[in-house]
């Protein structure tokens, strides 16, 4: 029976070392999802459709397993879930439909991190000498990889603003969540929050894009159907889900620094699927974010 409860013991060790490495590469797959999907509809109506699919999805399970609802907290859940689904989506992707290019983008939302870590006392979380280092080599990481992608040329305003506006966001939103709920049946918090969601993204998507019932603004393409339901199965619950368990399970400032590995995976993946330059600067690039991620969450 000791060997039986130690073998599960290191199983279970064993795959929650790999739930960062899975985080990490379906997060990554949010700005592909992007290209193959923002043609065909205008982005907030993409996230209602988004976000409405993941109710679709969990709220039959929620009621059939009869999932316990967080009570006393159901506020501090949802406002969570407004920032970092409505806010931080909202913001990446009206961005990158107006022009933003992606690398530039992930560079901003990339110093997340930094300002996660200085936050960190509000949590009672301390970031040591060697963390800081670690951060900052994140950061130089993303600036190599992106490099050759940058370009200020054209570059409005607006777009800058709302990449700034999703930094914000993610970067309160995950401070707020682990602080004010940090525990919470992940069927029904994620309920929570997209139903939030849906409510403070719905009125800007019918003021700004037109949306109706109807639906007149979006292409029924193959290409479109596939950017969304990955968009609501692998990233709105498969990525959120291994989210928010990182979040219950580290401190604020080591889970954020996870995010410096997102711009060179998503480098590697447009370079496979869509040709784009991955130069010897990028590559060192993602050795570097390697290696400061490593200095972060080493204990």
């Amino acid at each position: 029976m000791m060997q039986s409860t130690t073998g599960a013991s290191r199983s279970r060790q064993l795959l929650m070392s790999l739930v960062p490495l899975l985080f990490v590469l379906i997060w990554s797959t949010g700005f592909i999802v992007a290209k193959f999907g923002l043609p065909y509809a205008p982005p907030l109506t993409f996230l209602l459709l988004r976000f409405t699919g993941v109710l679709i999805v969990l709220l039959p399970l929620v009621l059939l397993s009869r999932a316990p609802w967080p009570h006393g907290r159901i506020r501090h859940v949802a406002v969570a879930g407004v920032l970092l689904q409505a806010g931080y989506l909202a913001g990446v992707w009206c961005a990158i439909k107006i022009g933003m290019p992606a690398g530039l983008s992930a560079l901003i939302v990339g110093l997340q991190p930094i300002l996660t870590a200085f936050a960190a006392p509000l949590l009672g979380e301390s970031v040591r000498g060697r963390q800081w280092v670690g951060l900052a080599l994140g950061l130089c990481g993303v600036g190599l990889v992106v490099a050759n992608k940058i370009s200020l040329i054209g570059l409005s305003t607006a777009s800058i603003g709302l990449c700034l506006f999703a930094l914000l966001c993610i970067t309160v939103g995950t401070l707020y969540q682990k602080r004010y709920c940090a525990h919470f049946d992940l069927r029904t918090g994620t309920v929570i929050q997209f139903a939030a969601s849906i409510v403070v993204v719905l009125p800007f998507a019918v003021a700004v894009e037109g949306l109706d019932w109807h639906l007149v603004n979006v292409h029924w393409t193959p290409q479109f159907i596939a950017a969304l339901l990955w968009s609501v199965l692998a990233l709105s619950i498969g990525a959120i889900f291994l989210l928010f368990a990182l979040i219950r399970r580290s401190a604020a400032t080591s889970v954020t620094s996870l995010l410096y590995l997102t711009p060179p995976t998503t480098a590697v993946m447009a370079w496979l699927m869509f040709g784009e330059a991955f130069s010897l600067i990028g590559a060192l690039g993602m050795l570097v974010g390697v290696i400061g991620v490593a200095f972060v969450v080493r204990k």
